[in-house]
């Protein structure tokens, strides 16, 4: 069995710490951007958003059987967080960039930067994502692995989000183009740094080599049921969280306001979006570190269903809290508590991806990992793409106003749209991902079987 140190755990968290803290950004602000800072309708940048998204996990295939067949000094997967760092964090700069042109141009700058962005995205982080594959042969170890991953990515959330904001304030002001060009300058710079960081302290101990065609691989990835049945899962876990995080800065725009001052111990702090956010990044590395031993005890797949059921009644009960200072209070402590059992979710679903790849390895003969991972950062992606694209058309459908700019009074049909985009929708997904994770096979009974052959087939450095 491969032993693996401290620091290769902390240096694997530095890469989910640069990628998250991106995918946060554009997750939650970036449709905000498009519509109250770049200026496009609400109806362009829901399509935008989509398409976009779409092209980004379409893509994710492609680059998984790339890195899959990828054969350097530095491993198959990990070569790719130096190579394509730098880009990464310019094309994020370029994507927060407003350019002074008319509706027409600037439509199609915003195609660009975003399909450029996505692309890139993919480029580190379908690789990144592989590299658990090959980094341990145990199944625990992996777990805890992505467990270091997102207690990391939400660290580096947390700040992201909760310096947004105030960021935007120090270069120009939250409603100002530049004021979220340099706060991206900043984000992107330490994103650069961390991605460099994972490479010089990680390495890949497990040597695999795909033995069959690419459309073999297909053909045994189509064929993988487990694989399906977690796609559909992380699918319903993705679209969750992007529903949620998406509308937070229309909720507090609109249904919060501007000036809201929360009390404590006598002193007065702003309640807003970024706020709001941070602490549920805190509270998701609480999770996080909940997750393994939750997991050792109940094993992943009832881990899964028990987090899903509880996020579905937490979410219910978010829209009957009245938007008053009680009610504010108590919105904040149910952010902690939902996001706490969204930690909890982000290491089990990528643990049990690392599990179908060797589940895959065994039943079909061939090392298509990287093909594996890529599929679960396109249910993410999927998830982002119909989750943002779906707030966006949403709040227009029921008459969202945005030319008046922001902080425009708002038709009820919109505020009410807007708050159940905090609950009944995201409940309605928790329910079905319970539903389809019901039907997953590798209870840890099966994944101890297929790791005890597989040890006796895998050549280990």
């Amino acid at each position: 069995m491969v032993k693996t140190k401290l620091i290769e755990k902390i240096g694997y968290g530095f890469g989910d710490m640069s990628s998250s803290t991106f995918w946060k950004i554009f997750s939650y602000y970036l449709p905000f951007f498009y519509s109250n800072i770049f200026g496009l309708s609400l109806i362009d940048a829901g399509v935008l958003v989509l398409i976009t998204r779409i092209w980004d996990a379409v893509s994710d295939p492609m680059m998984g059987i790339v890195s899959d067949r990828t054969n350097t000094k530095w491993g198959k997967y990990r070569p790719y967080l130096l190579w394509v760092a730098p880009l990464f964090s310019i094309c994020g700069i370029l994507l927060f960039t407003t350019p002074d042109w008319n509706y027409g141009a600037k439509l199609v700058w915003a195609y660009i930067t975003y399909i450029l962005m996505m692309t890139v995205y993919t480029g580190i982080n379908v690789p990144y994502g592989a590299m658990l594959g090959v980094m341990t042969d145990d199944s625990n170890e992996k777990t805890v692995f992505s467990s270091f991953r997102m207690f990391f990515a939400y660290g580096g959330s947390f700040l992201a989000l909760f310096l947004w904001e105030p960021l935007t304030n120090l270069f120009g002001g939250y409603t100002s183009k530049d004021g979220w060009f340099w706060g991206m300058v900043c984000i992107a710079s330490a994103c650069f740094v961390m991605f460099i960081l994972c490479f010089l302290l990680t390495k890949e101990h497990l040597k695999t080599v795909s033995t069959v065609s690419v459309g073999s691989d297909f053909k045994s990835l189509l064929s993988n049921k487990p694989w399906w049945i977690l796609i559909g899962a992380a699918l319903c876990s993705n679209l969750f969280n992007t529903v949620r995080g998406a509308s937070v800065a229309y909720f507090f725009v609109d249904i919060i306001g501007p000036e809201v001052y929360l009390s404590f111990f006598g002193l007065a702090f702003l309640f807003y979006a970024g706020l709001f956010l941070g602490i549920g990044e805190v509270s998701n590395m609480v999770g996080v570190a909940l997750c393994v031993p939750i997991a050792n005890k109940l094993g992943k797949k009832t881990t899964f269903m028990v987090v899903n059921a509880v996020l579905m009644v937490l979410s219910i009960a978010f829209f009957f809290v009245p938007s008053t200072p009680g009610g504010f209070w108590t919105m904040l402590i149910m952010q902690v508590v939902i996001s706490i059992f969204t930690g909890i979710m982000s290491p089990l679903v990528w643990s049990m991806y690392a599990d179908v790849s060797d589940y895959a390895e065994l039943k079909f003969q061939t090392a298509s990992t990287g093909l594996i991972f890529s599929s679960a950062s396109m249910a993410q992606k999927f998830g982002g793409a119909i989750g943002g694209a779906a707030v966006l058309w949403l709040l227009s459908g029921f008459g969202y106003n945005t030319e008046a700019g922001v902080g425009a009074v708002q038709p009820e049909s919109a505020l009410m749209v807007l708050r159940w985009l905090m609950s009944f929708i995201p409940a309605m997904v928790a329910a079905l991902a319970v539903f389809v994770v019901w039907f997953y096979p590798l209870t840890t009974e099966r994944i101890n079987e297929i790791n005890d052959r597989l040890k006796q087939i895998r050549a280990i450095e």
